[in-house]
């Protein structure tokens, strides 16, 4: 038998395939090649400060003239700012070898903002885990995420979060308090309803996940349960690719109560029952409130057998300045 010709669209097909591929291989190329320049540049700046040639050649002055000399000889790219996280760049990461090349210089513009080397030893692996684009490092830096999940480590697991980054091994790893939900857009004395909130929650789903972290999948909303002739109605329902669970997540406008509690255990139980199968771990629940009363939440949750997590969201930024000087105290 005489084989078909191959088509000719399939040959497009092929050659564009391979041509986008060497693109993306070339850009990584460059990207590794330019992170490894700056980092060589940040060496030879520290190198020269110490042997004492700054304070006697240049004085204070030593960036503003690199700068312009640099930028006059071989163009953009020397700016005072960049000549400045060259040299950090050096500092905070001394061996070469702990420079992840998964990341632009432009990501490492960002990380080296931080105001201390836990922070840049976070953000770096936080990055290489969950694949960070620019924008959402910067989201999430902005949004103080290391502090608020530090604080709820002690002073061994703030250190450990420095070094491997946020990796979710229990259900507990799901929580942050606050999570915050700035990018809703929802003005902080807005007197809005739960249905508002979710409905603004599915309208930015894609960044509410980013918020929520690594390895949720997004099921349904109002999802629907007969239990005893009563319909009940979950806000949001996710299954989590890494817990192997579904995780059931109920939103509440004002103070989370122990009714909240109690209703959300019912949810559980149902899914463990009706809507596991095999392979399945048990089911945890998220309550998500504007505020939560430790003391109510201590007896509610105390003989429940069934995860249930409880957390606080807030529409706006949070006080880095405060958060930081939590930590400080935690780690002292």
């Amino acid at each position: 038998m005489i084989p078909e010709k191959q088509p000719y669209s399939n040959l497009i097909e092929t050659i564009g395939s391979l041509l986008q591929q060497g693109r993306q291989q070339a850009a990584q190329a460059v990207n590794t090649i330019l992170v490894q320049t700056y980092w060589t540049i940040g060496q030879h700046i520290v190198e020269f400060e110490q042997d004492g040639n700054e304070k006697a050649e240049y004085g204070s002055q030593l960036f503003e003239r690199l700068s312009k000399d640099l930028t006059n000889a071989y163009g953009k790219g020397f700016s005072r700012s960049n000549l400045l996280y060259m040299r950090k760049m050096y500092v905070s990461f001394p061996i070469s070898e702990t420079v992840s090349h998964l990341l632009t210089w432009s990501h490492y513009f960002e990380i080296l903002k931080a105001d201390s080397e836990l922070e840049i030893s976070f953000y770096t692996k936080q990055c290489q885990l969950e694949r960070w684009s620019v924008r959402e490092l910067k989201r999430q830096m902005r949004s103080s995420l290391f502090e608020r999940l530090a604080l709820s480590k002690d002073k061994e697991g703030v250190l450990k979060l420095a070094r491997e980054g946020h990796i979710v091994a229990a259900p507990e790893d799901l929580i942050k308090d606050p999570f915050v939900l700035d990018f809703l857009n929802i003005p902080e004395q807005h007197q809005y309803l739960e249905n508002e909130l979710e409905e603004k929650i599915i309208s930015n789903l894609q960044r509410f996940i980013m918020e929520m972290g690594k390895g949720f999948a997004f099921i349904g909303r109002q999802y629907r349960m007969s239990i005893g002739g009563k319909h009940f109605y979950l806000d949001l329902l996710f299954y989590h690719r890494i817990l192997k669970c579904f995780v059931l997540v109920d939103l509440k406008r004002g103070e989370i109560d122990h009714q909240d509690v109690g209703q959300m255990n019912l949810y559980l139980n149902y899914f463990k029952k009706e809507e596991a199968t095999e392979g399945d771990n048990e089911p945890i629940g998220i309550i998500l409130g504007a505020h939560k009363n430790h003391i109510l939440v201590e007896y509610a949750t105390d003989s429940i057998t069934n995860k249930v997590l409880l957390s606080k969201y807030q529409l706006y930024l949070p006080d880095k300045k405060t958060l930081q000087n939590q930590l400080n105290k935690l780690l002292e």
